[in-house]
């Protein structure tokens, strides 16, 4: 049985991970200051022991993202990957400004309310940008930072141009766009075999929340996750590992030489045959890095 308040497309699901990812996502009515009205976030929680995973998705994705890597990690340590807020399946509430800052303010809040002990922190590439900006808010939740192809090199969006009425309604519809969805789902992967209707579906099914496309708009119109300058970069005193598909065209694979020099304690390991997204492409190889990291 599929949660409730998943949307109806979750029946669509074909795959054994995503069905059993979907079948576990829970929510809580989480109270923030940004809203006197509490925010249902919707997360998932597996696995004792050991230090914390927190894993946060990309850009226009949710906890399906790691619907391959968390039962991995799961099988060592205690492992949680939140929808975060104006993503996913977490609620839209009315009045908030769905930008980096009040993103934070609610990752914070989840953190506090639900695990309350310093995390390895995940990010993978927008979530990469996400988990940088937290760790240099609140250093002292962070043990040790994990970025997969991660954003914060380039600040903005081109679409950002767009958001104005009509056109901002229409760049959304753009992006919900099925054919567009799986043009960037295959550029996604290097093996384009993995870009099946399931990946699809995983990637889409967030669409049928209410207000996605409000939440969707206010958060590229505050600009997004501007570029982390060097001097940022080079507070990062945990411990940081960078993980980069060999293969990676959405981002390409310059930026993980520059996330490498920039952060002081980090290292760069390459996981191969694979695109933007190791952890559904290669998550046998993505895990072990990330167990013999963590160690």
């Amino acid at each position: 049985m599929f949660p409730k308040f998943l949307p109806s497309g979750v029946e669509q699901l074909t795959e054994s991970a995503s069905i059993a990812l979907a079948q576990t996502i829970e929510q809580i009515s989480l109270t923030t200051p940004l809203s006197k009205q509490a925010i249902a976030t919707t997360y998932v929680h597996q696995g004792r022991g050991g230090t914390p995973f927190l894993l946060l998705h990309g850009f226009d994705s949710s906890v399906l993202e790691y619907r391959r890597l968390l039962p991995l990690l799961a099988t060592q340590n205690e492992t949680w990957a939140v929808d975060l807020l104006g993503f996913g399946f977490t609620d839209r509430v009315a009045g908030i400004k769905f930008n980096p800052s009040d993103i934070k303010t609610h990752l914070y809040d989840f953190w506090k309310s639900l695990i309350n002990q310093p995390v390895i922190l995940v990010g993978a590439s927008m979530g990469g940008a996400t988990a940088i900006d937290f760790t240099l808010t609140y250093p002292e939740v962070v043990e040790k930072l994990i970025l997969i192809d991660s954003a914060g090199l380039t600040g903005g969006s081109p679409m950002s141009k767009l958001m104005f009425p009509p056109l901002d309604y229409l760049a959304t519809e753009f992006l919900k766009n099925r054919k567009i969805r799986q043009n960037i789902s295959r550029t996604a992967y290097k093996n384009k075999q993995l870009a099946t209707e399931d990946a699809l579906f995983c990637g889409a099914l967030h669409l049928e929340m209410p207000n996605w496309n409000k939440a969707l708009i206010a958060f590229t119109k505050s600009g997004g996750y501007q570029a982390f300058k060097a001097k940022q970069l080079q507070e990062i005193k945990q411990k940081t590992l960078i993980l980069w598909g060999d293969e990676d065209k959405i981002l390409g694979t310059k930026d993980a030489h520059k996330f490498q020099r920039a952060i002081p304690n980090s290292t760069l390991i390459w996981i191969q045959d694979s695109g933007h997204v190791p952890h559904l492409e290669q998550p046998q190889a993505t895990a072990q890095e990330i167990f013999n990291f963590s160690c």
